[in-house]
């Protein structure tokens, strides 16, 4: 891949970074090139393509970012392209970028769901990068809520915080029509209560039919409804808890993306609901998104990122937390060190998890997001867990208390349930029954929009290779041929 010539000056910057980095110049091109994997471009930069760029030359396209994004991972601060002495542009698929204030977060977001609702498909198949968790979980830990993110038209009352959005766009991006003049419309408390109830809304869809049944209609919202409103003029109690609302859709979307299997698109999802709670100033939130990061890294067989995930939101969040979100954040570290196969450090864990949530009181002030973590949802951690560990006869005994305790509003949670007591049973030597149990969930996969919901009767049916000459499992095989479901 060829570069564009120039006259300029050899780059010292750039041969200052490699020399902070230690990187060779063959190391630095293989590292550009695995980046550029990641966002499905072919490179193939070299040792002499690295000269090159020291001797002045600019490299094409997204590259100069792409290099800034190997040196931030490697040296662990947010660097540009021009911090590296080369022509700054975009990146093809953004962010992964922890915004350094409301107003650049904004920048970063909008972009994103302009992206995620156009017609650049390639967008949803971007890899997942465990390196990419770094940077934002480290910058929200010792990181603080912004000082100002109000933002009014007009001068407001002595010490009202008073802040102006930047005009500024990424190029090619067409700004939004905003009614009511430069400042936008102004936010008010119905603004907020309609972005709730759509929140409401699109998460009952999600938890009963799947992340893919509404989710490009959720990001088309977040892009005509929320990005308008963020531009606005409101207040600084206003403008907090507008990010505070679209922290939480952007969660919600990036949640969505994650179960059709959109990893990468969900991971920035995620690091920009971080950011957007900062900005919110709300801690507790900000630990539920790392929570939500943990639970996609244990999912993509990350437990180490998973467990550290965890550990920061617990770090963060402090010991002030209701009791409910001291459980939820607890149980997902059990989740990371059970994938790992750390028995004891998982189990006390989970003891933490079940500790808190007896602490709760029926009057505490629990987040309407955190609501969903009862008793159900902690015995269905527990079984998580025990069937990781290989703990069948605890995994069974805790998945089926989970069935019993769990509404059937949650059909993908149950359906995920089912599939651990199944692999619980046939662990057990209970084939038969575990067979049962897999046709029933694999039947209620079929009916959603979830990658998930099907990977998980896929991770079933490969443990049945071992007892492929019984009936039962010739039975559920050819259920899955007549449904078209690929398993084993």
């Amino acid at each position: 891949m060829s570069d564009r010539s120039s006259q300029r000056p050899p780059n010292r910057q750039l041969a200052a970074l490699i020399a902070e980095a230690g990187f060779s110049n063959a190391g630095l091109a293989r590292r550009v090139d695995q980046l550029g994997i990641e966002h499905g471009l072919d490179l193939r930069y070299d040792k002499t393509s690295v000269t090159r760029w020291l001797r002045g030359q600019q490299p094409r396209g997204t590259t100069p970012a792409l290099i800034a994004e190997v040196f931030t991972r490697r040296l662990g601060r947010r660097l540009s392209a021009h911090d590296l002495g080369l022509d700054a542009v975009a990146p093809v698929y953004a962010g992964l970028e922890f915004a350094s204030s409301p107003e650049e977060a904004v920048e970063i977001v909008s972009g994103l769901w302009r992206k995620d609702t156009g017609s650049q498909a390639d967008l949803r198949k971007i890899a997942f990068t465990p390196a990419g968790l770094v940077v934002p979980s480290r910058d929200w830990l010792i990181g603080r809520a912004d000082d100002r993110v109000g933002r009014n038209a007009e001068p407001g009352p002595p010490g009202g915080g008073v802040a102006r959005l930047p005009a500024q766009r990424t190029r090619g991006d067409a700004a939004p029509q905003v009614p009511g003049g430069p400042g936008g419309n102004r936010v008010t408390m119905g603004d907020l209560a309609a972005l709730r109830s759509v929140g409401e809304l699109f998460r009952s869809l999600d938890n009963a039919f799947g992340g893919g049944h509404a989710r490009q209609a959720l990001v088309r919202y977040l892009e005509h409804e929320a990005e308008p409103m963020l531009r606005g003029t409101y207040g600084e109690t206003m403008g907090r808890r507008l990010f505070a609302a679209v922290a939480d859709l952007t969660r919600l979307a990036g949640w969505t993306s994650y179960d059709i299997g959109a990893h990468g698109l969900a991971q920035r999802y995620f690091v920009q609901s971080l950011r957007l709670a900062q900005a919110a100033g709300d801690r507790v939130y900000g630990g539920y998104v790392l929570v939500t990061m943990s639970r996609q890294a244990v999912y993509l067989g990350h437990g180490r990122e998973a467990v550290q995930l965890a550990r920061v939101a617990q770090q963060g969040v402090g010991s002030g937390a209701p009791p409910v979100v001291q459980a939820l954040l607890h149980a997902a570290e059990a989740r990371g060190h059970g994938l790992l196969g750390e028995v004891r450090a998982c189990t006390a864990s989970l003891v933490r998890a079940e500790r808190a949530l007896e602490a709760a009181r029926a009057g505490d002030d629990v987040p309407s997001w955190a609501r969903f973590f009862d008793e159900a949802q902690l015995a269905d951690e527990f079984g998580h867990c025990h069937r990781d560990l290989q703990q069948y006869r605890a995994a069974s005994q805790h998945a089926e208390r989970s069935l019993q305790l769990r509404p059937a509003a949650y059909a993908r949670s149950r359906l995920f349930c089912r599939t651990v007591l199944a692999t619980a049973r046939l662990g057990l030597g209970e084939v038969d029954a575990a067979c049962a149990l897999g046709a029933e969930a694999m039947q209620a996969a079929v009916e959603m929009r979830s990658v998930r919901a099907l990977e998980y009767v896929r991770d079933f049916g490969r443990r049945l290779d071992a007892h492929r000459d019984a009936s039962s499992v010739r039975a559920f095989h050819d259920r899955a041929a007549a449904l078209g479901v690929l398993v084993g």
